[in-house]
């Protein structure tokens, strides 16, 4: 089976009018420019969401301007140049299919095979229960028969609720009220993974070594059905600058080989005009390099053929350099202490955790129940993880090894959320906060929302680095009774009055005005408990005092961090990889600054300079230290259990390199 390290994907998506479909695809000149980049791996289409195949198919529709077997043509080119080829083909859309099928399409809940927006490109979908399911598995064996493919990329194959009499009938069977929202959605999801696994099934029957995805299917519904993983993710697209710290960290705690696909579009597929800089392209892939992703380029290919210079110089210049570390990337495995503990759904809570942690260079993954959990030494539990029976005994095992937790708002309750699950917390819950949120019921004549008041004072040992004065969380927590031991750190800080209208004055300024007795951060032992959402918050409304009270926290539960960093701005990010006998330790120094109204742009490297690098030794003994892969040597000393090398300029990116 092959691995991609160096992969492109291509949409090839063509509207059934395009009069010239291929007419100057020359696949040397393409699979040409693909060796000339390096790249070993390419995703191209097999059946776009038109519907409209690009191969000699026997059971689907040939685009009717297409005069050849263009798929197998490319096909064959990229088999003699020792390139893999995967077929893409669009599961959950299929328009012209749709359009002369109508009974392949779902039926929505509100009686609609189309929906009302005909320019949505999804205003028709396919269900997977309908013949629709046999013809798309008939498509894929035809491929997986006839062309020497790498694997099958299978996109949009999101759970589709339908009420269509095939559905309608097997839910009567089964018992499933049709009727209730949550019944159906997921009686969706699993008609979705059992087409996905059908077509499994179909593909492996004829090549038992073929890659497949199934973008849409849930990363842990693939853990039977897909053999990798790639993380669709355009930041100026959609997707935004938050999502890939996110999901990367993610995604390799899952067993399998990623890709980090990103796209030179200036904002989403199908982007035919715009193009990102260099920079930024160039951060997507190194960030995606840098926690353990290996990286995929994305671009829309013209339908008549035309090659895109311009873009081909793009993914020339940014691989040319980043294939240079292949001897650091290649095996490299990602070294951490601390984990952010999530449910399958990643909110406020999780991005704000991932937010406050990647700006404090905190080596961290983020786990669930169907994650690979290491023996980190600090697990952060944000905001609102209750736990469930599986959940419950990975904690309990972390707790047995004396690991450290943070916990916040209502994290680490029975799943009913009527007490703390462990005594470890040594705190009684007492139900919400006692003061009601009613920002959202009051907005200012602005249009924002108004700060809740959630005033709190950190104690003695919290206060390092924050203002002498109340602060204000902004968002509604819990209430909690300390048991014996437990100390309070912080307390929250009572208001005059709440926000509301009194019959002759809206009462909108609310300072506050005493401190309580109620708790807002206790500590029992290794455990330590904020009492209001405090990551949701951060996500929300970025208050400095919080990520500093969670620095503070930290410090306390983890003092002998595995990285330490000196002369860096919050945005720089830093990840540690770790081979046999060697770290690698990588700089990232850029910041998406928001253009106009909704872009966040990269446009030129930051460059920070004498950036102290500490990486703690844990009993080894570093012998050098470098910069990858100029080979540069830095001066090396060693410190209290960490080994500190200073680099002198960061411009973009750096690689530090600490060998055994």
């Amino acid at each position: 089976m092959h691995k991609p390290k160096w992969a492109v994907f291509y949409d090839f998506h063509t509207q059934p009018a395009q009069p010239d479909v291929g007419e100057r695809f020359d696949v040397e000149a393409a699979t040409n420019k693909w060796k000339e980049c390096g790249v070993d791996y390419v995703v191209f289409h097999a059946r776009c969401n038109l519907g409209m195949a690009y191969y000699d198919t026997k059971v689907g529709i040939r685009h009717p301007s297409l005069k050849y077997d263009l798929f197998g043509k490319l096909a064959e080119a990229c088999k003699k140049k020792g390139i893999a080829l995967t077929a893409y083909f669009n599961a959950g859309l299929s328009h012209e299919e749709g359009l002369l099928h109508r009974d392949w399409l779902t039926i929505t809940p509100e009686g609609y095979t189309y929906k009302p927006d005909r320019m949505d490109n999804f205003m028709r979908r396919m269900c997977y229960n309908s013949s629709y399911g046999d013809h798309l598995v008939e498509m894929v064996r035809e491929v997986a028969t006839n062309y020497p493919v790498a694997g099958f990329f299978l996109d949009c194959m999101i759970p589709n609720p339908c009420v269509g009499v095939e559905c309608i009938r097997e839910m009567k069977q089964k018992g499933i009220d049709w009727k209730d929202k949550a019944q159906l959605n997921e009686f969706a999801r699993t008609s979705q993974v059992r087409l996905a696994k059908r077509i499994r099934e179909a593909a492996l029957a004829v090549k038992p070594d073929l890659l497949l995805f199934f973008n849409g299917v849930n990363f842990e519904d693939q853990a039977s059905i897909g053999n990798y993983l790639e993380f669709e993710c355009l930041p100026t697209g959609g997707w935004g600058y938050e999502s890939l710290p996110t999901y990367s960290r993610y995604l390799r705690t899952l067993g399998k080989t990623v890709l980090n696909m990103t796209g030179r579009f200036h904002l989403s597929w199908g982007d035919f005009g715009g193009i990102r800089t260099e920079p930024s392209l160039e951060y997507d892939c190194v960030h995606g390099i840098a926690n353990g992703l290996r990286p995929s380029i994305g671009d829309h290919w013209h339908p008549r053929g035309d090659i895109n210079h311009d873009v081909f110089g793009l993914i020339k210049h940014i691989y040319g350099r980043l294939q240079k570390l292949e001897p650091y990337v290649d095996g490299a495995e990602v070294a951490v202490d601390t984990a952010v503990v999530a449910h399958r759904d990643f909110g406020d809570n999780i991005l704000g955790a991932v937010r406050i942690l990647a700006e404090l260079k905190v080596q961290f993954d983020v786990v669930t129940t169907a994650s690979q959990w290491k023996d980190y030494r600090l697990l952060v539990i944000p905001d609102n993880i209750t736990f469930d029976d599986d959940l419950a005994k990975k904690v309990c095992a972390h707790i047995d090894r004396d690991g450290a937790i943070i916990s916040s708002g209502w994290s680490g309750m029975d799943a009913e959320k009527k007490r703390f699950l462990f005594d470890a917390w040594g705190i009684r819950y007492d139900g919400e906060d006692a003061e009601p949120d009613t920002r959202w019921e009051t907005p200012s004549a602005s249009g924002f929302p108004l700060p809740y008041p959630a005033y709190f004072r950190a104690g003695k040992s919290l206060a390092e680095g924050l203002p002498d004065m109340p602060l204000n969380c902004y968002v509604r927590g819990v209430a909690v009774t300390p048991e014996k031991g437990t100390e309070v750190l912080a307390h929250c800080i009572s208001s005059y009055f709440l926000r509301h209208w009194d019959g002759e004055h809206h009462n909108l300024y609310i300072p506050p005005d005493k401190e309580t007795d109620r708790a807002f951060v206790t500590r029992n032992g290794n455990v330590i408990h904020i009492t209001h959402p405090v990551f949701s918050a951060y996500n929300q409304f970025a208050p400095v005092p919080l990520k500093q009270l969670v620095t503070n926290i930290i410090a306390m539960l983890n003092p002998a961090p595995l990285i330490r960093t000196e002369n860096l701005p919050s945005f720089a990010r830093v990840t540690v990889m770790s081979q046999k006998r060697r770290h690698m330790v990588y700089v990232m120094n850029y910041v998406p600054e928001r253009r106009g109204a909704s872009i966040d742009m990269i446009e030129e490297p930051i460059e920070s300079r004498d950036v102290r690098i500490s990486l703690a030794l844990n009993g080894r003994t570093v012998k050098k230290a470098y910069l990858a892969p100029s080979d540069e040597g830095l001066a090396l000393s060693a410190k209290d259990g960490y080994a500190e090398v200073t680099i002198p300029i960061v411009k973009g990116w750096a690689v530090a390199v600490f060998e055994e």
